[in-house]
Order: structure tokens, then sequence, then C-alpha cells
């Protein structure tokens, strides 16, 4: 287990293992270092990192829960490649980790040596942000890891058919701790009222001029076919303002795809040849 202590005072948990390359894995909204679980046994020559963002997973919750925002989360990767010694990184961004990688090409250009953005680009559905806000920052109503893995298949068997139930078991253990009334979040609960209050502070950045400053990155986009937050309309204009971008549609996958399968490793290896 490892741990180093942000500008701020917080403890945040990141993992380290590999060799080679270095590739910084930041995480979905809710998520951990567990969300690349399924791609480490595909990419053992490589320099894996993966951070647990303050308020998810082993690090500490923030007390002031707005700082659950993407500019000091951004602020926070950068500290850990300082931590590291590392001038740079590629950076596998899935979901919320993708808009931190975004916002670090504004502000740590020069720290990026390649970006890949897992399912999510400069436009978020408005279907996939309120199936997002049904969950975040409720508890599970499933008492077991059985239930969980049962009620995730139900849930998102329209957007991963044919996905077997050991898989989403793996995904109920990363996501929920056991306790002795049950499942619990592994992610401060606060994180709910951080978005919506956020939210209703005003006019959201335009996520394009974050995006735009990739041009001059090696990027890549990974996008499942099904997906209900990354839309295939955005995906193309991604690549009339990205000329030199690459991408891969997933099939049978959704939000968000796991990453091991064939056309997403072959997106990150091509990303990685040209970094």
């Amino acid at each position: 287990m490892a741990f180093f202590t942000a500008s701020d005072g917080m403890r945040l948990y990141f993992e380290d293992t590999g060799n080679g390359t270095s590739v910084l894995c930041l995480a979905g909204l809710t998520r951990n270092t567990q969300d690349f679980a399924s791609l480490a046994p595909h990419v053992k020559d490589l320099r894996m990192i993966a951070m647990d963002y303050r308020g998810r997973g082993q690090s500490d919750y923030d007390p002031d829960y707005m700082n659950y925002n993407i500019i000091r989360e951004a602020q926070d990767a950068i500290e850990l490649l300082d931590h590291l010694g590392l001038d740079k990184a590629l950076v596998i961004g899935t979901s919320r980790g993708g808009l931190i990688a975004m916002a670090l090409a504004v502000s740590h250009p020069e720290r990026l040596a390649g970006v890949i953005l897992n399912d999510v680009g400069p436009v978020i559905e408005p279907t996939g942000i309120a199936r997002i806000m049904e969950y975040v920052g409720k508890p599970p109503a499933s008492k077991t890891y059985d239930e969980a893995a049962q009620t995730l298949k139900q849930a998102l068997e329209p957007q991963f058919p044919g996905v077997p139930l050991t898989v989403w078991r793996k995904h109920a253990e990363a996501q929920y701790r056991e306790t002795a009334d049950g499942l619990a979040l592994r992610y401060d609960p606060a994180l709910r009222t951080a978005l919506i209050e956020q939210a209703a502070a005003g006019v959201p950045p335009d996520l394009w001029d974050l995006f735009d400053a990739l041009r001059s990155i090696p990027t890549g986009v990974i996008r499942g076919a099904n997906s209900d937050v990354l839309g295939a309309a955005t995906l193309a204009e991604m690549h009339i303002r990205h000329p030199n971008l690459v991408s891969a549609e997933i099939p049978d996958r959704g939000h968000v795809p796991f990453l091991d399968e064939p056309q997403s490793l072959e997106l990150i290896r091509k990303v990685l040849d040209a970094a």
C-alpha cells in the first residue's frame, strides 16, 4: 500500500506496478484503482500508476466536499507525478478521468506523453448524466456482493449483453465494501452534494476548449457502441477537431468499456507507439 500527501494535506492512495512506459490511470467518477484491474494483465510491459481520488477508495475524505472537482483532482494527479519524480506520463482516463486528462492538457500539457479517453468527450449526453445521478452517493440496496452482481447485470445487460455474472461480481466488489449492515459505498457520499451544488453554481465551462488543447498530444478515444455518455456525433466532431485522433468503437459495451477488449488493447498500443 502506498500513499502520498497532497499540497493541502490530504493523504491519497496510489498503486505503482510494473516497469516500462509510465501510464497514469485515472478512474471513473465514483471508482478507484480497481477500475483498471481488467486491463492490468494485458499490459505487464508498462509501468501502471493508478490513484484513488480524494474521497474515493482508500484516500482521505475531504472535509470540504466542494474540493471534489476536476481542477483539484487534476492538481492531485500532477502532485502524484511529482511525488514519483516523473516528468510526464501517458494518461488513460476513464469517464471522469478523461475529463481530468483534458483539464491537464490545458494546465500541464508538457506532462502528457499521450492521452486515451475511455468513453468520454467534450459533450456528455443528458441521458447518461441522468442515469449516473440516479445512483451517485446513494447506498446500494443490495446486502451482499452476489445480490449486487445480479442487480448490476440486470441494469446493464442492455448496454453490455452477454457479460457473465462473474464479471459483475468483481465490479460489485470494487464498487462496494462489506459492513455488518450490508454493502456500503467505497467513496464519500458527499460527492453527490458536490455535483449538485457545482451544477447549480453557474454555467459549466465549454469542454470543447479543453479537448482542443489535446491537438498537439497523441490522443485516442475508446467508445462503447452502446454508450449513453459519449455519443457517436460527438466522436465524429472530435475527429474533425483533432485530425490525428485515433478511435475504436467497442461492440456490446456501454459506459464504460472494461479496457480488456481486443479493440481497446489495440488502440492503447497505437497511442503508446505515437507517444
